[in-house]
Parts: C-alpha cells; sequence; structure tokens
C-alpha cells in the first residue's frame, strides 16, 4: 500500500487544498469535516458549529467562551468553520458554490454592559474618633 492510499479520498482534498504550512490547523478542521459523524449534509454543518464555536462555559459571562474555545480567537473560529465546511463538502460530494455559501450559526447577542452609579458629590458625615480601649 503506497502513503497516497492510506488518506481517505476526503481527507486527501483537505490535504490539497490546505498543503501550506501555515494551514496545517485549518487542513486539521478540514479533516474533522470529512470525519464527522453527521450522516447528513445538515448534520455536518452542526458538527462544524460545536467543533469551532463555543457556547459560554459559564453562564452569563460570554467571556468563558474563550475557556473552552477551539480553536481561539473569533476570526480563527471563522476560518475553523470555513475549513470544517469544505471537509463536509468533499464528503458528501457538495459542489463547491454551495460550500461558500454556508455561514456559521450567529453568535448570542453580548450581554449589555454594567453601568455604575457616578459617584456621590455629596460629603461623607463621619462619626467622630473615639480611641478605642483596647488592652
Amino acid at each position: 500500500m503506497i502513503p497516497e492510499q492510506w488518506a481517505s479520498p476526503c481527507g486527501s482534498q483537505c490535504t490539497d487544498k490546505y498543503a501550506a504550512l501555515t494551514q496545517i490547523p485549518w487542513r486539521v478542521f478540514c479533516k474533522k469535516g470529512c470525519s464527522a459523524d453527521g450522516e447528513t449534509w445538515e448534520e455536518c454543518i452542526s458538527e462544524c458549529d460545536e467543533i469551532c464555536y463555543k457556547d459560554p462555559v459559564l453562564k452569563d459571562q460570554k467571556w468563558s467562551s474563550y475557556i473552552d474555545r477551539s480553536p481561539g480567537a473569533a476570526n480563527y473560529s471563522q476560518e475553523c468553520f470555513n475549513a470544517c465546511v469544505a471537509g463536509c463538502g468533499y464528503k458528501f460530494e457538495i459542489c463547491k458554490e454551495i460550500v461558500a455559501q454556508v455561514r456559521p450559526r450567529p453568535l448570542p447577542p453580548s450581554p449589555p454592559p454594567v453601568v455604575k452609579p457616578p459617584p456621590s458629590t455629596k460629603p461623607v458625615e463621619r462619626a467622630e474618633d473615639v480611641p478605642s480601649t483596647s488592652a
């Protein structure tokens, strides 16, 4: 068996598409699309959403999605999703035009910022200082 036969045809297409050294992580995510468990095109795309976009780990703390985010910053998640969908496209033999039209699920809206009341301008009244009588 020669090395070209070791990889699935889908994985080989991912390798060809993301051949540059700087595109190795996207090759990995493309191959995750190839090996996704979904039985349909739609299920495969939803798995790409799960792989590339993480929900916040802590309730009401949007920043906590970075704790469990794969692969990192939001723009990397977009690249991850595009690569994963490309793998799904190879797996289900979907034409490139349809693959290019797929968009990830919308991100949840960020929570409104917490507004602190402005500091009071009234002078604070203090009780007279009484020396303590500790022993």
